[in-house]
């Protein structure tokens, strides 16, 4: 045996252990990795309004103290005043419901010409074994509630302490993160934190101006029906839309069709079709023009990083995949030697000579020079007003 065999033996099985090491600590830390990337981006998306609170002799602690009890105060704000409007929506509803119900079953009745009775329907939903099935169920399942419950609090916690700490210490951790880098990594490093910062900031810009967008149409909308609490409905479409990924649409049009359809059934109906054509009109015309404005994006690279983001880390990546792609972008933009473009008619889409035949094309490109291709021949090709060379002819 060689004597270097046995070392070469023993080096290959520790780093087979150190792999499976690493391996098994990331599968063990990967929510806490996530919870510290989402704590990171809204760290750099408050930097602004802190960075402009310490510039005015304000601790830059305190300032940070002070921008998360403003987002605090306006979230518990909003929630109370939804769940106060939707505890007496729900209330209305309950003591309604018969009413619908008989309103639906005369309709019934008189389209299809049924003898229906509400007593009967109900009789049979309260005896039905799927009724019985899903109360089970559900008397099981309310501890597994609980424990989520518990533990989304407990995330929202630990994102909230870490963002706390990177935008309070944010001069302090660049710092250590500049000291062991020279000087010429350190000024990269600077300079992609400040495009992170204003890319950051301008997503942010951006999902805010289609909340408003959102909110103003849907306002008129539940103006013109009569719906109450239009405001707070407005505000909460708008919101919850744009800033929850992937399920944020339903959510936020789920609660305006239960409002609509204490006053009118049909109401709810409406409210679909125009949640369902807005959707689609943001999808395909607004967002892309609004997210490459602000963010500097192709809406095309906006909408795949979207889905990358979503297939690699779920509603946590749709929600920073547009900024982060943006940083990239323009980082690794100053880095990428570009040319001057030179006047061709076909950089514009159209041809050299407009009508020309195609033999006549073809044989003009045959006839052309071999030599800088600026149009002047170089003594081998054609002549200058076409002729052929003795060896191509």
């Amino acid at each position: 045996m060689p004597s270097w065999l046995p070392r070469a033996m023993v080096l290959a099985l520790a780093l087979y252990a150190c792999f499976q090491l690493g391996s098994w600590a990331f599968d063990q830390l990967i929510g806490l990795l996530i919870n510290v990337l989402i704590a990171f981006f809204l760290a750099l998306a408050i930097e602004p309004a802190v960075g402009r609170m310490s510039a005015r002799g304000i601790r830059r602690g305190f300032a940070t103290f002070l921008v998360f009890l403003a987002v605090l105060i306006a979230g518990v704000g909003f929630v109370v005043l939804l769940g106060s409007m939707l505890a007496g929506q729900i209330a209305d509803m309950v003591e309604e419901f018969p009413k619908y119900l008989d309103s639906v079953i005369n309709w019934i009745n008189q389209t299809f010409r049924t003898d229906l009775s509400r007593v009967e329907i109900q009789d049979s939903v309260l005896h039905s074994d799927w009724l019985q099935k899903y109360v089970q169920n559900s008397a099981t399942g309310v501890l597994d509630i609980s424990t989520t419950v518990l533990g989304g609090l407990f995330r929202l916690l630990t994102i909230f302490l870490f963002s706390f700490y990177f935008a309070a210490d944010g001069p302090r951790l660049r710092r250590a993160l500049c000291s062991v880098l020279p000087p010429a990594k350190q000024a990269e490093v600077l300079r992609a934190w400040e495009i992170a910062v204003d890319k950051t900031g301008g997503y942010l810009y951006s999902r805010g101006l289609m909340a408003l967008i959102s909110g103003i149409a849907h306002y008129i909308l539940l103006v013109i029906l009569g719906v109450p609490y239009a405001p707070a409905l407005a505000v909460w479409v708008g919101l919850v839309s744009q800033f929850i990924p992937t399920i944020g649409t339903y959510l936020a049009g789920a609660l305006p069709m239960l409002i609509a359809f204490t006053v009118d059934p049909w109401y709810a109906v409406w409210v679909l079709g125009f949640v369902v054509i807005y959707q689609q009109f943001e999808n395909y015309a607004l967002q892309p023009k609004l997210t490459s404005k602000t963010v500097d994006i192709h809406p095309a690279v906006a909408f795949g990083s979207v889905i990358a983001g979503t297939a690699l880390m779920g509603a946590v990546g749709a929600l920073i995949a547009i900024p982060a792609v943006a940083t990239l972008q323009a980082f690794l933009g100053a880095y990428v030697k570009r040319y001057d473009v030179t006047d061709d008619p076909r950089m514009h889409g159209r041809s050299l000579r407009r009508g020309e035949p195609l033999l006549a094309r073809l044989r003009r490109i045959w006839r052309a020079p071999e030599g800088n291709g600026d149009g002047e021949g170089n003594g081998r090709g054609a002549d200058a007003e076409g002729g052929e060379s003795p060896q191509r002819a």
